[in-house]
């Protein structure tokens, strides 16, 4: 144990070492200051070893698990630049007190919003409310774009960009973050990228035949498989659909869709 934990901190330090710098030059192109490049750094290496082991053992097999890491990397670096001051504050605050979420005073309440308030404007009204029962987090149920009707309560997400237009917009779940955050109530949102319903832009380019996207599914060309599955599989909505894959025409294939068939795994 010992020796495979120093062999995969090697390997950690080497493909940061070798991927960093290009990142740096990036990030230092698009405008980020020397002063964010090192608090975003000091933060990666951090935690870095950690991420890496994970990714490692879940897509280290597949062939272009460097490109994807650098990616990965660029990515989190531009997020971190465009982050709001007041997030990187409370980050801070966050990493000098990392069991602030255990503690006793922690209070949370969850709702859906077209079920309180209607709107996200409307939510905004009741915080003195939300005070009032002494919450602080919020946990609001999914709330982007899916398929009207179709949607698994939420979960079937056709686009974590774009809020469900009869709620608001993504510019007021921003807004009501920072409202929520000068009260002292953290917003809290559901992300779950590996539940999609079937208009997501990953599953239409996978239904159009695109084989770099099927792959971000599980499909299987006959029975085989899925029979093998689901002898094991907990159903989740038994009263109301059997199984838990779907046979799909234009693909010719049997997709895994744990939930509905309006929603791939």
């Amino acid at each position: 144990m010992m020796h495979q934990a120093e062999t995969l901190r090697r390997q950690a330090d080497r493909s940061l070492d070798r991927l960093l710098p290009r990142v740096r030059t990036a990030f230092a192109d698009a405008g980020g200051s020397s002063e964010d490049w090192q608090a975003f750094e000091t933060r990666l290496r951090r935690e870095w070893e950690r991420l890496f082991g994970l990714l490692l053992h879940l897509y280290g097999q597949q062939y272009d698990f460097f490109y994807h890491l650098e990616q990965l990397l660029y990515a989190a670096a531009a997020s971190w630049r465009q982050r709001a001051d007041w997030l990187k504050r409370r980050d801070a605050e966050r990493e000098a007190n990392p069991d602030w979420f255990q503690a006793q005073t922690m209070v949370g309440g969850v709702l859906y919003v077209d079920l309180f308030s209607g709107t996200l404007a409307e939510l905004q009204r009741h915080i003195p409310y939300f005070k009032e029962l002494g919450l602080t987090y919020l946990h609001l149920m999914p709330l982007f774009d899916a398929p009207a009707g179709n949607s698994d309560g939420g979960y079937a997400v056709s686009n974590y960009r774009r809020v469900d237009a009869r709620l608001g917009t993504i510019e007021q779940l921003q807004d009501l973050a920072r409202r929520f955050q000068a009260e002292g109530i953290s917003l809290v949102v559901d992300f779950v990228f590996n539940h999609t319903s079937d208009e997501h832009t990953w599953a239409r380019a996978a239904q159009a035949g695109d084989s770099e996207y099927q792959e971000f599914y599980f499909l299987f060309p006959d029975r085989q498989m899925p029979d093998a599955y689901e002898r094991t599989l907990r159903e989740i909505f038994p009263t109301v659909r059997r199984g838990s894959f779907t046979w799909r025409e234009d693909i010719d294939r049997w997709v895994w869709t744990t939930f509905n068939s309006f929603s791939g795994t």
